[in-house]
């Protein structure tokens, strides 16, 4: 039996799982959602992705996508309502780049040094303040990271800045990056955000399944069996 929607696998706090959700969101598709803990991860998505990372989305003639940009890529290619693909696709692909390589590394290792042997987190919060500088210029020039609207560039970066941001909040507000920081709180207070990020049971199989769609106020609907539980 082929199944109804496209099923996503995510943990609320991955920042990769974050960009896919924000995406599939823009692009109005509906899937069934399992939130899973990454420490007991399900057979099902194992199964689907041995790798064991999320997001994973599996579509409805089975075909799975386990890389969020890709995800990204399949939801707006459905439906791009806000033209996130409509951006320099080279420019994107720079700063996706950028955001998922040296400033990810640098991320890693200023916000957990323990995992690294105890070095030093210094230089590479100093390395990661150097790209967000960058990006906050290219912002106040453009409007937003590399066109005068939002794009997928924009929405693949802003979990990790946003968790560059929380890893020490006061020292990240002092710092002179104005258009960055503006452009950060208007992700941060968006209705998407905020729809992508209710807290939802931990998906367990036989579980009824779980909705996850669009209204027409960009809000999320989360339902089983047609019960509303929060939005």
């Amino acid at each position: 039996m082929t199944q109804a929607y496209p099923t996503l696998y995510s943990f609320r706090r991955c920042p990769y799982a974050m960009r896919a959700r924000m995406a599939l969101h823009a692009a109005g598709i509906t899937c069934e959602l399992r939130e899973v803990v990454l420490r007991d991860k399900p057979a099902e998505m194992l199964k689907a992705s041995p790798k064991g990372t999320v997001p994973v989305l599996v579509l409805p003639d089975g075909h799975v996508i386990d890389e969020s940009l890709a995800i990204m890529q399949w939801a707006l290619g459905q439906n791009d309502p806000e033209g996130w693909l409509d951006a320099d696709s080279s420019l994107v692909s720079q700063w996706v780049d950028t955001i998922d390589g040296p400033f990810k590394r640098n991320l890693d290792r200023y916000k957990y040094p323990n995992r690294y042997g105890d070095i030093d987190p210094a230089p590479h919060r100093a390395a990661g303040l150097g790209i967000l500088t960058d990006m906050s210029s290219e912002i106040e020039r453009k409007g937003a990271l590399v066109s005068p609207r939002t794009s997928l560039a924009d929405i693949a970066a802003f979990p990790f800045v946003r968790q560059f941001a929380n890893t020490d909040r006061d020292w990240f507000d002092i710092q002179d990056l104005p258009a960055l920081q503006d452009w950060l709180a208007q992700h941060l207070e968006s209705q998407r955000f905020r729809a992508i990020m209710q807290k939802y049971d931990v998906w367990q199989g036989g579980d009824a399944p779980l909705v996850f769609s669009v209204g027409s106020e960009h809000t999320a609907d989360l339902s089983r069996c047609g019960n509303r539980v929060g939005v």
